[in-house]
């Protein structure tokens, strides 16, 4: 097995996205590991997609860059594992805890890019009219779509007539949310969904991410840093350029874009399993009376823009008004959609707050404003009365969670029978931690749990996570869930005519 010297680069995986600013705050799946053990496959496939699935006269199509890996599969009527890419460019499917699902259900993996990102792009300028085809809804009609695409595929291949595998769903924060979505809008397509880390409710004022970033702190940690908060406040409002310097991000002109960096810089330690790597260093330095905010400059700019590979420009309003489709690109496209749909503002809580109190709905409204002009609004209200938020009235699906994980309080963490919820507790179990172990920069091959503070507490939730998958797959091809009437897997575009 190579290791990490080998590779030039880490994945983080928004979504995500981080979503989510995490692109899974921004879920920062903005450096893709470059070493090919990384990767199940590299290998691009292309099939024409529809733009436009909700109008019955446009009937453009775009090109939609996926991936398979046939090697676990067990021809012809294994099962499909769907692995939606989220919020950032989809560079191949990671080597992750999926890999290991696959070869137990001698099942397919197949894994589309999401529209607009990467290079499924359906535009060569990337202005807010060309925008207005991005939405969680075109993109889980580009799922229903795909599937269909690619079930036809799989029977051409092995010449079969009309035959039906089945299928199962999985994503990870914001492609966690579209899993859980798809088994809910499209439960005839899907034998069941992993909703991992999955943010299914938008939230206007998200002041409980703040609140659990203090949580996962711990007292000492988050007092220090509340301190080296107030400190960088007071003195942008003396020196902002020096402080920017120490930290280096002297290009961020807009002061708050500053603190937004480094509010996610702590959030990301507790997000993707690495608390220690923040805290250790800032208790002691408390307890030593180093200068504290010289040790979190160290961490953000060695750490967090260094190691972590976050790049500074992703904060900076001039940037996010990019309209050249590209690698960097996915910093407009996921604030658009934030800003159009699912808002997950992360704004400062009044009291006890860890980020500054300057983050606050003013500076997200205006951020949308000055970035994608009038008009743009998310509209959180309507988004959780389509899909249900964390009422969510789906079956099937699975939601995992990580205790230390600010996004779990966008997550469904109540359990019922068809909707079961599992929360994985340790020091370090943050976003993902089922698919992708902890901690999860560097990525570990197959989604090692062994880090993780209790590699048992993450083996159980994957062994649950296995019978619930083992049962609904079972299920399915007994009842004939997904083959007794294939004439009904209609694309998304004849199921939007006939309704």
């Amino acid at each position: 097995m190579a290791t990490l010297s080998n590779f030039s680069s880490f994945l983080l995986i928004f979504l995500c996205f981080s979503l989510l600013w995490t692109v899974e705050s921004r879920d920062f799946v903005v450096n893709q590991l470059r070493g090919s053990n990384y990767y199940l496959t590299k290998e691009e496939h292309w099939f024409n997609q529809t733009l436009d699935h909700f109008s019955p006269t446009d009937h453009r199509k775009f090109g939609q860059r996926f991936y398979e890996f046939l090697d676990y599969y067990q021809a012809p009527k294994g099962p499909i594992f769907l692995k939606i890419c989220g919020e950032s460019a989809c560079n191949g499917i990671v080597n992750d805890y999926l890999s290991v699902l696959a070869k137990k259900f001698s099942a397919a993996i197949v894994s589309p890019e999401h529209r607009y990102y990467g290079k499924s792009s359906p535009f060569k300028e990337l202005n807010t009219k060309n925008l207005r085809f991005l939405s969680s809804k075109q993109a889980l009609f580009d799922l229903a779509v795909f599937r269909q695409y690619y079930q036809e595929y799989l029977n051409e291949k092995y010449n079969l007539s009309k035959a039906e595998n089945p299928w199962f769903v999985f994503g990870v924060s914001y492609s966690g949310a579209l899993s859980a979505w798809f088994r809910l809008k499209f439960p005839h397509l899907t034998c069941g969904s992993l909703a991992s880390s999955g943010v299914v409710l938008a939230i206007y004022n998200f002041t409980g991410f703040d609140q659990q970033v203090g949580d996962s702190a711990g007292p000492e940690c988050k007092s220090a840093l509340q301190e080296i908060t107030y400190i960088i406040d007071e003195q942008l409002k003396v020196d902002g350029k020096s402080v920017k310097s120490l930290f280096g991000a002297s290009k961020l002109k807009n002061d708050v874009d500053f603190l937004f960096l480094l509010a996610d810089a702590a959030a990301i330690a507790f997000q993707y399993g690495n608390p220690d790597v923040l805290c250790s260093p800032l208790v002691d330095a408390k307890k030593n009376g180093t200068d504290l905010l010289e040790v979190y400059a160290k961490y953000v700019r060695e750490y967090y823009l260094g190691s972590f590979g976050v790049s500074v420009q992703t904060y900076d309003q001039q940037h996010l008004k990019n309209t050249t489709p590209g690698e960097n690109s996915a910093d407009r496209l996921w604030w658009f959609q934030v800003c159009s749909e699912v808002a997950y503002f992360q704004v400062a809580p009044e009291n006890d707050t860890v980020r500054s109190p300057r983050i606050d709905t003013s500076y997200n409204l205006d951020l949308c404003k000055n970035v994608f002009g009038e008009g743009v609004y998310p509209d959180v209200e309507m988004t959780n009365i389509y899909y249900g938020g964390t009422r969510i009235a789906g079956s099937k699906i699975i939601f995992t969670n990580g205790s230390q994980d600010p996004w779990r309080h966008a997550s469904k963490q109540k359990s019922s029978k068809d909707l079961p919820s599992y929360l994985i507790k340790c020091h370090n179990c943050g976003h993902g931690t089922d698919l992708r172990g902890c901690p999860q920069s560097p990525l570990n091959i197959e989604g090692d749990a062994g880090k993780c503070t209790y590699p048992d507490a993450v083996q159980k939730v994957r062994q649950q996570i296995i019978q619930h998958i083992d049962l609904w797959l079972s299920q399915c091809q007994i009842s004939g869930d997904n083959d007794d009437e294939p004439n009904l897997f209609l694309s998304a575009q004849r199921m939007i005519s006939s309704s």
